[in-house]
């Protein structure tokens, strides 16, 4: 694979951005994990028979005024930090000045969060391809190496997880391990790689694996987003680990107290199901579990978890099957856990961070999701167990992945060749 360079200090691109309340983020009709170009065919919708994404018409982040401010007088610096080709995740290293970057076709870089500059006067390589990846990772439509987070106790054991797609008995599906990062000076090395879980049933096609990951605050527990593999129907079985959150150890064994360990087998490590592609997962400050959730044609979601709650998938849903069937709203008589935010048209939410840093303090709390299709960055105002105004920022290209780093400044990843890695600051 071909990576373009990090991009210096000097070269950076500095762009202001003009938020918009309850704007139309210019979204297409496509809400699934589209694919940034041709070349790049990893994220459709396979069995939506959906065309490609349209070019959205809003305005690109280096078309829009330098001077111009929100309307709420909160505006945000864009400084470009480098390009990568298929990024899909990032994570900051704690105690350290660095970053991990995983791509979907199989690389993890280990990177200086430093501007080149400072790197090389402090004898350090700006960017590290980390070696020891998994040897059987699935590089096919929505498939390849997923996620990355580290473990809690980080600083001292040095382990991160990582989500990968691999093929097995009935085709391919999402699975999750932890290995030891080795880094010293120009190298960087994963040791004593280990699978904990697996996506099962394994299924065909390449679509709706999910593999976020995150950790409980306390550390305790491992959560891990199982999409529904475009199967649908699995969503609402308890017997398939498709469709659901699952709730688990930091070793990948069901967790205690899981709402369906008596049932044994996969239903052990379900916390919630009913889900249809959830690519985003985040704990807030207090505690609260929120994910982010792909609909099909509209009724993209933003939800609370709760244990043992199903949100509905395939049975309700606020969008469209593609092509016009209809799927029953979400109302208050039919039993299923309703989002506290949904959007149609689509937006495509492939990322959810909720913000607990002070460099954005009267962000403080809130969600931001980035937006494939939507191209676009957005802020949803959170209060306790409810979701209220929301923000858009016009981004010109397809946001993959958002992260807070240890400063508090918010880093962004667009998607697909050639994407962009923008960190984003208060103005002066």
């Amino acid at each position: 694979m071909g990576r373009l360079p990090a991009i210096t200090a000097g070269l950076c691109t500095v762009i202001l951005l003009a938020g918009c309340a309850d704007a139309d983020p210019g979204v297409e009709s496509d809400s699934d994990d589209g694919a940034a170009s041709p070349s790049a065919s990893a994220d459709t919708d396979q069995s939506s028979g959906s065309g490609s994404d349209s070019t959205s018409d809003a305005a690109s982040p280096s078309d829009s005024d330098s001077s111009a401010a929100s309307e709420d007088g909160e505006p945000f610096i864009v400084e470009e930090q480098g390009s990568y080709d298929s990024p899909w995740a990032l994570e900051f290293l704690p105690g350290t000045e660095q970053m991990l970057i995983s791509t979907r076709t199989g690389e993890l870089l280990l990177r200086s969060t430093e501007d080149s500059a400072e790197a090389a006067e402090a004898a350090e390589a700006p960017e590290i391809s980390v070696e020891g990846l998994p040897e059987d990772i699935v590089v096919d439509g929505q498939g390849g190496l997923g996620d990355v987070v580290v473990a809690p106790d980080f600083e001292e054991s040095q382990r991160v997880y990582l989500s990968w797609v691999s093929s097995g008995e009935g085709g391919t599906g999402a699975v999750v391990g932890h290995a030891r990062l080795v880094a010293s000076g120009s190298s960087a090395e994963l040791e004593d790689l280990t699978v904990i879980w697996e996506q099962r049933p394994k299924t065909s096609g390449s679509g709706h694996f999910s593999h976020r990951l995150a950790f409980s605050p306390d550390g305790e527990h491992l959560f891990v987003t199982s999409g529904d593999r475009q199967q649908m129907s699995p969503a609402q079985d308890l017997a398939s680990g498709l469709g659901k959150v699952m709730r688990l150890t930091p070793e990948g064994e069901p967790a205690d107290g899981n709402p369906f360990a008596d049932e044994g087998g996969v239903s052990a490590e379900i916390f919630t199901w009913g889900h249809r592609n959830p690519l985003g997962i985040d704990f807030a400050e207090d505690g609260e579990l929120w994910i982010s959730e792909m609909g099909p044609e509209g009724g993209d979601e933003l939800n609370l978890l709760q244990a043992g709650e199903n949100y509905g998938w395939p049975e309700a849903s606020n969008g469209s099957q593609y092509g016009g069937g209809e799927i029953p709203d979400h109302s208050e008589a039919d039993d299923f856990a309703a989002p506290a935010a949904s959007w149609t048209p689509s937006i495509s939410p492939g990322s959810l961070m909720i913000y607990q840093g002070e460099l954005f303090s009267d962000w403080t709390g809130d969600a931001f999701l980035g937006a494939l299709s939507g191209q676009a960055l957005l802020r949803v105002d959170l209060e306790g167990d409810s979701a209220g105004e929301e923000q858009v920022w016009d981004m010109g290209a397809r946001i993959r992945d958002v992260e807070e780093a240890p400063d508090g400044s918010i880093w962004v990843v667009e998607d697909g060749d050639g994407a962009g890695l923008l960190r984003l600051t208060p103005p002066d």
